[in-house]
């Protein structure tokens, strides 16, 4: 009989996988030992595989190159990266390794690129497309950074008065975009996303605000999906008005030259994940290349803004599971050495799933559980896995630590958790680790933050005063 809980994963998926591999009974993560990891450090830990960052940016330069020549495609594929996934600095760096551009979405993004800038990280060349409801400070930001030579600044306007702000606070001529508002899904509790400009109203404001204006130059027309880049009737319509309105949109301003297809890839959030990249790629490139032929105008450049893409699959987070409540006759919880809440917010606030294994004891009997945090807040759990609807780990057993590993947590839940701030409960923010390999495929690591300390948290509520 088959019990352990090395037999369930590779009865349940295709195990192992490109980067999940066995080294005797416990997890590697792209050859990454990971209980050498929790030897080095402790749990629990995050941490960040940097080469994901750079692998994943040049897999979709692959698609659209490849999909462009395929096609005929006389316009060029612009990659940038959405900050607000990871502001994080060691974040920034790799991605800028891949000769990439940049995309904003609120004042101090601005002081970020000007930093990186400095540095050299970012050069006149990189687009930095700004992106966002604007009001002053992120209007002067975006005036600074233009008249200071970086005209490849592309500020997208989100409402009507925008580039009249622009206009006052820029001294020499500038490029913008528009943002289309989108419609969204019909499961959403309102029809039209609150961002942008409607359909109907991109050629009439062009006309009565653009046109005329002496500085600004219509360069952009920005399409955004809130579901990102799917294969369903919702994206293909949605896509299909986008490019009604950028070919109508072309016709009457021959400085239109670009389409910015906002709205990112999703990324593997189980050991089922499935997701044909290469397909959506050419498929869009075809639709984007007939409907201009139809139109007689020219194709435009196409800019993507990949946020989870770019970072989410770099990151993990590594937990012990300290102790088992059985709290009936069915349900047995496995609790974690930190909280949900707090390390993956995304899991308790819009019930996001990651992928979730065991990182050793692959070869002892398995059983249902259910995963608690430390806090005191009920909320606190983790339940299910996608395709599973349960969580199977190896046997709780006093006399054998577990260790838990959750796997592409890269994007959003450093900052929507607060990283460096108040935690609820005041569970303390785990280490970080980064992990970085060199070209002979050396594996290094090195701590970027340790975990949080009491005084660090009783400073923050006043208490050192």
């Amino acid at each position: 009989m088959n019990t352990k809980y090395f037999d369930l994963i590779d009865q349940t998926y295709h195990f192992p996988q490109e980067e999940f591999t066995l080294e005797g009974d416990h997890l590697e993560f792209h050859d990454i030992d990971l209980m050498k990891l929790v030897e080095g450090y402790g749990a629990p830990l995050k941490f960040t595989y940097l080469p994901k960052i750079s692998d994943n940016i040049k897999r979709a330069k692959r698609w659209f190159s490849k999909a462009i020549k395929k096609h005929d495609y006389k316009g060029t594929y612009n990659y940038s990266y959405c900050t607000k996934s990871s502001h994080f600095k060691h974040i920034l760096n790799e991605a800028l390794k891949n000769n990439i551009h940049i995309e904003t979405s609120s004042a101090f993004d601005i002081n970020i690129v000007e930093n990186l800038k400095a540095e050299g990280k970012i050069t006149n060349d990189t687009y930095v497309i700004c992106n966002g409801f604007k009001r002053d400070q992120y209007i002067d930001n975006i005036a600074r950074l233009i008249n200071g030579g970086h005209e490849n600044c592309i500020p997208i306007i989100d409402n009507y008065e925008e580039l009249d702000l622009l206009s006052e606070n820029i001294e020499k001529d500038f490029k913008i975009g528009i943002r289309i508002a989108s419609e969204e899904e019909p499961k959403f509790e309102f029809y039209t996303s609150r961002l942008g400009i409607g359909y109907k109203n991109i050629v009439p404001f062009y006309e009565d605000q653009v046109k005329n204006n002496e500085k600004a130059e219509l360069k952009m027309l920005h399409f955004f999906i809130n579901t990102g880049i799917r294969d369903n009737a919702y994206y293909w319509n949605e896509l299909q008005k986008c490019l009604k309105v950028y070919t109508r949109l072309k016709k009457v301003c021959p400085s239109l030259d670009s389409l910015n297809i906002g709205g990112g890839f999703p990324i593997k959030n189980s050991l089922a994940f499935e997701y044909d990249y290469a397909y959506m790629v050419d498929e869009i490139v075809n639709q984007i290349n007939l409907a201009c032929q139809a139109e007689g105008v020219p194709v435009p450049h196409i800019f993507t803004e990949f946020g989870s893409f770019t970072v989410g699959e770099s990151g993990g987070a590594i937990y012990e599971v300290l102790y088992q409540k059985q709290q009936n006759d069915r349900e047995k919880w496995n609790m974690i050495n930190s909280s949900f809440i707090t390390t993956l917010p995304d899991t308790w606030a819009i019930n996001k799933r990651f992928i979730m294994l065991a990182v050793n004891r692959w070869n002892d009997e398995y059983e249902r559980v259910l995963l608690g945090g430390l806090t005191c807040d009920s909320d606190d759990y983790y339940n299910s896995e996608q395709h599973v609807n349960a969580i199977y780990l190896p046997k709780f057993k006093k006399d054998k630590p577990l260790y838990i590993g959750f796997f592409n947590t890269g994007a959003y839940q450093e900052t929507i958790g607060g990283f460096g701030g108040l935690q609820h409960c005041l569970i303390p923010s785990p280490k970080h680790i980064l992990i970085d390999k060199d070209k002979e495929g050396n594996i290094s690591t090195k701590l970027f933050t340790e975990q949080q300390t009491s005084n660090q948290l009783l400073s923050i509520l006043g208490y050192d005063n």
